[in-house]
């Protein structure tokens, strides 16, 4: 596109695109058929383009006159309508819907209005993903939203909101608010098409009673002529009207030359009708506003039912963002201050009382209190936060007053990046899925095919019965319970998940969930909480096991080294003074003017008289930390990863469910032993390093192995990576998340047991609906081109199709959770 061209270089006089005149001082060219042509306005200068890039560019050679803009197959965009999309460019504008990555690409997450089935999800990402800067763009079929990954620099997202447009569909910035209006706006449009159907399918059906009752005892002509009539008029806005998505959509996908299942279900409305008028016109033939008005309103009610389904998983989503408040306390100049939540900046200060929800990510300046966050983790106790922790936006502040400066807002908040997440799983498509949307094309030029073939050879055979048999082919074959097997599937057992405290962030997590045969945890962090706790005390002298704690605590409240903070929770009345750390020993202190030192025991041991003897080491196992003063050594301290309670049960339901459970540690010490005893692992690999973790993986995925990894630190990044599913724990690094195909949010293990569990339960439900739809289809096919099925009963035969589809998929919205001891 070039724009700075000077007119000599145009031998137009007009707008070479509209035809209208071009101000002064308008300088807009495209280049088509090798010259530059005059524009005159941005928006004919970007529609032309257009119609060159997508090459259509004959157009120009054949239309009639330039005196109109031009309807060219696709939609044209008009200049206003490019004056509002240009608005999404503002990045103000986009804070709300779109992020911005490391490499310098964006991500927008839309809303998509048009969307019948998964021809048009096809048609969406094939067209997207050609446009220049395009790195990414996928569609949702269950929720009609799309995630667009771009280049701006290449291509502003207003182009790209206009391409969508272009070949019929209607892009939003997806923001709960507009979801829920854009959703409720659906629902009303679909009850009142639905209501037309189902009051037309009435009275036509009181008049289809009459006109057969008649044909078996006879009627007068006139009777018969005034009710076709009549039943002409009743169907009349029941096609018009409520059959209107129907023809909308073909015309779009014959437009893009791309088949849906619109097309054979409008050639089939629209046939019958118009051969039903004709016949009450001429009084001759038969009439089918009776089966026409039927099949209209059950397919109407399959969809609708259909929509309630995807409408429900989308609030879903939505409910996760709408749990952000309205408003907010923000402190200005040390006065509270209400604002719209919406209004907050990183770096801001807001106060939470207890009762109110966080506005925004943040982290504690002031006051501790208890954080429910069971809307995010499905834990329903109360997590404790103090001075320092952060804190998600959403979350529910319980107990005291808290101060948080904001580190995130809008799409950077982490609230909004695990519906991102949420988002892509739902995105990428298993291979069921892929098969299922490209059989779905094929499979309805065959039924067309079928059809033409079925017509003419009842046409040969009795062609009074071959409009009729020919319209119950193409309805009785049309693939919507095909296009909606695996989806609704997906979507139903995702978001359960995500209820329930396991968030997939990759479609294949259920395919691969269902096959693993192998679960390979991480030790520190995973199978164990990731803190050493205070495990023995043993006094050496006649003080009381309290009074060294207190002692320990006093030197090691200020140090922030995880042994240190096992001590922090002990209350000391005692200060230390003088404090001195040494790398990798321990710590010395004056307490009361005596010295002490607290570390490992040649360490502490060193500040006592050479009149004592050193004391032996304990034979539990675990870390023995030694406690001494001037005088004398005074107390043993053990230290050890406490092992989640729920560890053993969860391997022991995992060794039922048919997986081999193994443990892969850098730990080297003895509480690696300790842990795989106490959980009953069988196979325990320690000391080893990420890249030995990863050839092992790799091992086992070579002898076949299904692989589950589970862990949670920057050193399991590279086995994450490489395994074929890999989980990482809520409180994992954000790189480990990042990496892994899901998170377990509620840091709950017994979680894995019943994603498993789930993850078999949909790969069954799937096989069940694909089974159902095809067998259906194979099933139906030849009967209805046999003539033994009437239209209308095709028609309710394929909406129940996909209602048993709809209603199978929706079993999985409960999770059934493993039995646990208490």
């Amino acid at each position: 596109m070039n724009s700075s061209l000077p007119p000599s270089q145009s031998a137009e006089t007009g707008c070479y695109h509209c035809g209208q005149d071009i101000p002064q001082g308008s300088s807009f060219f495209t280049i088509i058929e090798e010259k530059p042509r005059q524009m005159c306005c941005p928006g004919c200068q970007a529609v032309a383009q257009t119609i060159v890039d997508s090459g259509l560019d004959n157009f120009y050679k054949h239309r009639a006159t330039t005196s109109y803009t031009p309807d060219f197959t696709l939609k044209s965009v008009s200049e206003a309508q490019l004056s509002e999309l240009a608005l999404y460019d503002q990045d103000s504008i986009q804070q709300d819907f779109v992020v911005t990555a490391e490499n310098g690409l964006k991500e927008a997450t839309l809303v998509i209005e048009g969307i019948t089935c998964a021809a048009c999800v096809w048609l969406l990402e094939h067209h997207l993903n050609k446009q220049d800067g395009v790195e990414k763009a996928s569609v949702n079929l269950t929720n009609h939203r799309a995630r667009l990954t771009w280049n701006p620099q290449i291509l502003p997202l207003s182009m790209l909101l206009a391409e969508i447009y272009r070949i019929g569909y209607q892009a939003h910035p997806y923001t709960p608010n507009k979801e829920e209006q854009l959703l409720d706006q659906e629902r009303k449009r679909a009850t009142r098409r639905l209501g037309v159907a189902g009051l037309g399918m009435m009275q036509v059906m009181m008049i289809a009673v009459a006109l057969y009752g008649g044909a078996l005892q006879g009627i007068e002509s006139k009777h018969v002529t005034f009710m076709r009539w009549a039943s002409m008029v009743i169907a009349t806005p029941v096609i018009l009207y409520a059959a209107r998505p129907f023809f909308v959509a073909a015309l779009r996908d014959l437009r893009t030359r791309h088949l849906s299942m619109d097309v054979p279900v409008s050639i089939a409305v629209g046939g019958a009708y118009l051969a039903s008028v004709w016949a009450t016109v001429t009084d001759s033939g038969e009439v089918y506003f009776d089966s026409v008005t039927m099949f209209t309103f059950f397919l109407l009610i399959g969809r609708f039912l259909e929509m309630q389904a995807r409408h429900r998983t989308g609030r879903a989503g939505n409910a996760m963002l709408n749990l952000l408040p309205a408003s907010a306390i923000k402190v200005i100049d040390g006065e509270e201050t209400m604002i719209p939540a919406k209004e907050l900046a990183v770096g801001d200060r807001v106060i939470i009382k207890p009762g109110h929800t966080v506005p925004a990510d943040g982290r504690i300046i002031a006051g501790n209190s208890s954080i429910d966050e069971s809307a995010l983790t499905g834990e329903y106790l109360p997590i404790r936060k103090e001075q320092g922790d952060e804190v998600i936006g959403g979350t529910i502040n319980v107990e005291n007053p808290i101060t948080l400066e904001v580190t995130r807002i809008g799409a950077e908040s982490q609230l909004s990046s695990i519906v991102r997440l949420l988002e892509r799983a739902q995105e990428d498509k298993p291979k069921a899925a892929q098969l299922a949307d490209r059989v779905a094309s094929y499979f309805v030029a065959a039924v067309l095919l079928t059809a033409v073939t079925v017509g003419f050879s009842w046409w040969l055979i009795s062609p009074e019965d071959a409009f009729w048999i020919t319209l119950s082919v193409l309805v009785v074959t049309c693939p919507c319970a095909l296009s909606l097997a695996t989806p609704t599937a997906l979507t139903a057992a995702t978001g359960t998940l995500r209820q329930n405290g396991v968030l997939i962030t990759r479609g294949h997590v259920l395919e691969s969930l269902s096959r693993a045969t192998h679960i390979v945890f991480d030790k520190t962090g995973t199978l164990t909480e990731g803190n050493l706790t205070l495990q023995d005390t043993l006094s050496l002298d006649d003080h009381t096991t309290d009074h060294h704690l207190q002692i320990a605590a006093a030197l090691e409240k200020h140090s922030e080294h995880p042994i240190a903070q096992a001590f922090h929770a002990v209350f000391t009345p005692y200060k230390a003074e003088n404090l001195q750390a040494t790398l990798g020993q321990g710590l010395e202190g004056q307490i009361d003017g005596l010295r002490y030192r607290i570390g490992k025991p040649d360490y502490a041991f060193a500040v006592c008289s050479n009149t004592h003897t050193k004391p032996y080491l304990p034979a539990v196992c675990g870390q023995w930390l030694l406690l001494c003063n001037e005088t004398a050594p005074l107390a043993w301290f053990r230290l050890n990863d406490q092992v989640r309670p729920e560890a053993a049960q969860t391997i022991k339901h995992l060794h039922q469910l048919g997986l081999k459970c193994e443990m892969l540690t850098g730990d080297s010490s003895s509480a690696v032993d300790e842990v795989a005893t106490a959980l009953g692992i069988d196979t325990v690999i320690s000391g080893v390093s990420p890249e030995q973790k990863l050839k092992h993986i790799q091992q086992l995925q070579r002898e076949g192995a299904q692989v589950i990894m589970v862990g949670d630190g920057i050193n399991d990044i590279p086995v994450l990576a490489g395994a074929q599913t890999s989980i990482a724990m809520g409180s994992a690094t954000d790189l480990a998340k990042t990496n892994a195909d899901g998170v377990l949010i509620s840091a709950d293990l017994m979680r894995l047991t019943d994603a498993i569990r789930l993850s078999r339960k949909t790969r069954s439900i799937i096989r069940q609906n694909l089974a159902w739809s095809a067998g259906y289809n194979l099933l139906a096919l030849p009967l209805a081109a046999l003539g033994f099925i009437a239209p209308y009963m095709a028609a309710l035969g394929m909406s129940l199709s996909s209602i048993v589809v709809v209603a199978n998929a929706l079993r999985l919205s409960k999770l059934g959770k493993a039995n646990r001891v208490k």
